[in-house]
């Protein structure tokens, strides 16, 4: 296996993105010592607040375990020329680029798949259900991974499927091709997620007639947010955890509460809860972050059309015949520096975006109901109260309850 520059640069920066997040990791959880914020004294007594505590100290060090191992198999399968070997196997089948693409990449997902189980599984059955959040059962578990498992060979393997084609037919020019598919694509799950496939997994029925309903369109009506679409979904069949979310566009616009979150709150904390879920609605927050990401998605798409056919992009992972599957992985890894800065560009908008629907809830509703839910929430999950302020900036998508309280109460 010839080992040439972007091979050992490859090597350095998983290990490097490895030690970074593990010094975050490291300060986050010298922040776990810490007291209850005054802001929140009200809701965690001490008992609750060690429970909080020990349950994040537990995913910490499994964190350390499962990252750790995640990171020595990989450099393992680099070192040792797994690529290599991979992508003889599969030119032991074919030479043609369609199906030998198909196979080296199923064969990855495959493997990636098979190594995460154990420890998703001990997350849900040990971790999850030591603290009480689990209600997954064992048949259900396996057989969400399988639907999951499905689901991306067929839109996974499609899309990739095309992307080739593309590249066959377009060479220099396939970028645009592949660009516009892949957004296609995102609009689609944009539009019918909730239509589509999140029935594979959930059960959603409409929100009942009752006061419940009418104090959320009496909301809506009053903001000019026209809804037709409430739906509850089956969350407490996998998880204690709330959650509520909007999603899709015009006639497929919808709100989906959890069943949890019905229990959890009260009907004017719901409805706070569902005034922050419009206020991304009407300050095109949602739209914003489509055009952003489309945007994205086609620079990156742009800058792989000037390397993908560069032999040592494919050198770079250890492959010594260069092909187009082996410059995919090869980009993907020497470019993931490039995505964890406008993964950082993006979390920081999502935080902004976060507080200025604060205000929209706050001003068309109240802030006091917003307040208590976000507290309940925050409570049930056994959130971190008192995240490190380097942690927050590198991977929260929304800013730290006690900074979102403050902000409400201002």
């Amino acid at each position: 296996m010839e080992r040439t520059t972007l091979f050992y640069i490859v090597i350095a920066i998983l290990v490097v993105q490895y030690l970074i997040h593990q010094l975050l990791e490291f300060l986050n959880a010298k922040q776990f010592g810490a007291k209850v914020p005054a802001e929140l004294k009200d809701v965690f007594d001490e008992e609750e607040y060690q429970k909080s505590q020990s349950y994040k100290k537990t995913n910490y060090k499994f964190g350390l375990l499962s990252d750790g191992f995640s990171l020595l198999i990989t450099l393992a399968f680099l070192g040792l020329g797994g690529f290599e070997w991979l992508d003889q196997w599969t030119r032991s089948f074919t030479e043609d680029l369609v199906p030998m693409t198909l196979i080296f990449f199923g064969f990855i997902f495959l493997g990636s798949a098979i190594i995460g189980l154990p420890f998703s599984y001990y997350r849900t059955f040990v971790i999850e259900e030591r603290y009480g959040f689990n209600k997954t059962t064992k048949k259900l578990f396996f057989l969400d991974k399988l639907k999951g498992m499905l689901l991306t060979v067929i839109l996974g393997g499609a899309l990739l499927y095309l992307f080739i084609l593309f590249y066959q037919w377009t060479e220099d020019r396939f970028w645009v091709y592949a660009w516009i598919l892949i957004g296609a694509f995102i609009l689609f799950i944009n539009l019918f997620y909730s239509r589509f496939i999140v029935p594979l997994f959930n059960k959603q029925t409409p929100l009942k007639e009752g006061s419940l309903k009418n104090a959320i369109e009496t909301y809506a009506h009053n903001v000019g947010f026209e809804l037709n679409n409430i739906f509850v979904i089956d969350g407490s069949k996998r998880s204690t955890k709330a959650n509520a979310y909007f999603s899709g566009f015009g006639k497929e616009k919808r709100i989906t509460l959890f069943d949890t979150l019905i229990n959890d709150l009260d009907e004017e904390e719901i409805v706070a809860v569902l005034a922050h879920e419009v206020g991304h609605y009407k300050r095109k927050h949602i739209v914003f972050n489509l055009t952003l990401t489309l945007l994205l998605t086609g620079f990156t798409l742009y800058i792989l059309s000037l390397f993908i056919n560069d032999p040592q992009i494919s050198l770079a992972i250890g492959v010594s015949q260069p092909s187009f599957h082996a410059g995919l992985v090869g980009f993907a890894l020497l470019y993931s520096p490039i995505s964890e800065v406008t993964g950082l560009v993006m979390n920081y908008l999502s935080r902004k975006f976060e507080f200025q629907a604060d205000d929209f809830a706050k001003t068309t509703f109240a802030a006091k109901p917003l307040i208590t839910s976000l507290k309940k929430l925050s409570k049930n999950s056994l959130s971190n109260l008192t995240p490190h302020p380097a942690y927050v900036f590198v991977h929260y998508s929304h800013p730290p309850l006690v900074n979102r309280i403050r902000n409400l109460k201002a």
